[in-house]
């Protein structure tokens, strides 16, 4: 999975040709009744844990932990009037890591049976012995207490896998219909419905069991031209959420409203599909005739569900420590923000950026209780008032930066792959002062207000970018007076965060977010969320997409 796909999948613009490359595939596929069973029992699996535990002291680890892990995944696709794909996987293994004499060593196997897992440990002690002749310095583990037995679970009403395939189905050709109907002569449309069944046992004492589920609808509605060729489409305007199917009932307490004169709607964690689906129709249509913009300077109101990619390639991904520290450079550069950057007390963003890292909140598909070394999830900054004060790092990072205990940010996107850091849900703080988006709008002389994720480009420091959108509206005198096209914003991260001039209150607070952000060497996928309330930059540089240079 290519960070770029980040954007494609979107926007599902080559549809089912993404099936190689999503989670589950390659996995068994399966009955769609066989993930309603339940999976092995919580003694079970202690007794399993145990017995890899065990093996591995025995064999001379000095620190073990196992996961076992049962992931079901189903995805149903359609596209204009019919069904492209329906596909149910299950996958079931454990993964064992252990380290031996500082040295780490990792080996998994899907064959469940406590003489497998045993067997499986001390493969793993083997590898971290054989590693030794390659290391230059012993891994220093953050100490980490054990929990004893305890669970946790997704906040949810329904599991989406409870909810028929026919009425998944439905709900897609509705949605495409109320599409065509609007204007579209194209649309595909899916939903992605993932559940990762996770027990996590350690020789700190902890096991751990967790069920986590996450949804994400989505489609992509184009319209044409046909006297012309010309083509414009428009992205749904959903969230990949974690929560259950109860997120596509529609529930208008939940609708955020753009500035007057958009026709724009955000969501909470509620979602109306077919509503979306309506509007991206029309307003794919009205794109053909829409105004190109006028290249330069403006001031940018950007809506939540357009900010939170900007935040992912721009804050989220450089201030992940082992991109800082070199350690991740090949998969798509290293980062900026180094330590001796760090240590010069730059600014980041201006007074007004206040960015946190978690992996708590209500409805993010980065939700859990427990990251995948054991280690209790929290919150914690990353910048406050404009300064970068602190990165994203695990147990055999901390020490790096002088601290002690690890930010419960480590994961692996199954039970076959090793656990390494990964991005938790970073979000802007809203504003503190009561303000809607009408307000920010009253106080902007010459901007655009963008909403919806487009297209993007960054370097290999995280540093220059260019970001576009799925919908934007010229401000002038305080007013939005017309919708425009071909418009993206160039800049680069200090100056653009340095230009963020505040941010709305908690009403305008939502999730952006992605399944499939991609990272490592075997690459692997992960899920996480950006929160924000619409926020102002003010002289951002603005270009003309369609316009030859």
């Amino acid at each position: 999975m290519k960070r770029r796909d980040f954007v494609g999948l979107t926007g599902l613009a080559t549809g089912a040709l993404f099936l190689p490359s999503l989670p589950g595939f390659g996995h068994t596929a399966v009955d769609p009744a066989r993930l309603l069973e339940p999976g092995a029992d919580v003694i079970v699996k202690k007794r399993l844990a145990d017995a890899a535990l065990n093996a591995a002291k025995t064999a001379g680890a000095s620190y073990a932990d196992v996961r076992i892990g049962r992931s079901l995944n189903q995805y149903v696709f359609a596209r204009e009037k019919q069904v492209q794909n329906i596909v149910s996987t299950e996958s079931y293994g454990v993964g064992i890591r252990v380290l031996v004499a500082g040295c780490w060593g990792f080996a998994s196997t899907s064959v469940v049976t406590e003489a497998s897992l045993a067997a499986t440990a001390r493969a793993a002690v083997e590898i971290a012995k054989a590693n030794r002749l390659l290391m230059k310095e012993p891994v220093q583990l953050a100490a980490q207490q054990g929990y004893g037995e305890v669970s946790w679970k997704t906040p949810l009403q329904q599991s989406a896998f409870e909810v028929p395939i026919k009425q998944k189905v439905d709900l897609l050709l509705a949605a495409n219909a109320a599409a065509l109907d609007a204007g579209a002569n194209y649309i595909n449309s899916a939903l992605f419905q993932v559940n990762e069944q996770k027990y996590f046992a350690s020789t700190d004492g902890s096991y751990i069991d967790q069920d986590i589920h996450r949804l994400w609808p989505t489609f992509n509605a184009t319209a044409v031209d046909t006297k012309s060729g010309k083509f414009r489409s428009r992205e749904a305007l959903s969230a990949p959420v974690g929560l259950g199917f109860e997120y596509l009932t529609p529930n208008a307490a939940e609708q955020v409203r753009g500035p007057q004169g958009t026709d724009t709607v955000g969501y909470k964690l509620r979602y109306d599909m077919l509503a979306d689906a309506a509007l991206a129709g029309k307003q794919a249509r009205a794109k053909l005739t829409m105004k190109s913009v006028t290249p330069g300077k403006y001031d940018l109101v950007l809506d939540p569900g357009h900010l939170g990619l900007t935040i992912h390639e721009s804050v989220g991904h450089p201030t992940e420590l082992d991109r800082v520290l070199g350690y991740e450079a090949n998969y798509a550069g290293t980062s900026f923000a180094t330590l001796e950057w760090k240590a010069k007390n730059l600014p980041y963003g201006s007074k007004e950026v206040n960015i946190v890292a978690d992996k708590l909140q209500p409805g993010s598909v980065g939700n859990v209780g427990y990251d995948d070394e054991g280690v209790k999830t929290r919150e914690w900054d990353i910048i406050k008032e404009g300064k970068l004060v602190n990165y994203q790092k695990i147990r055999d990072q901390a020490h790096i930066v002088g601290q002690k205990e690890s930010d419960g940010c480590a994961y692996a996107q199954s039970w076959e792959d090793v656990q390494f850091q990964r991005m938790p849900n970073i979000s802007l703080r809203p504003g503190k002062a009561k303000m809607s988006v009408d307000d920010m709008v009253k106080g902007v002389d010459k901007g655009i207000y963008i909403a919806g994720a487009g297209s993007f480009s960054i370097d290999q420091q995280r540093f220059n970018f260019q970001f576009g959108g799925q919908l934007f509206f010229a401000i002038e005198k305080g007013k939005i007076t017309e919708p425009l096209e071909d418009v993206a914003y160039q800049s680069n991260t200090q100056e653009f965060w340095g230009a963020c001039a505040g941010s709305c209150d908690q009403s305008d607070y939502r999730l952006f977010g992605t399944f499939f952000d991609g990272k490592g060497q075997p690459a692997q996928v992960s899920s996480v969320s950006h929160g924000s309330a619409t926020t102002r930059f003010n002289g951002v540089n603005v270009i003309n997409t369609a316009r030859k240079v």
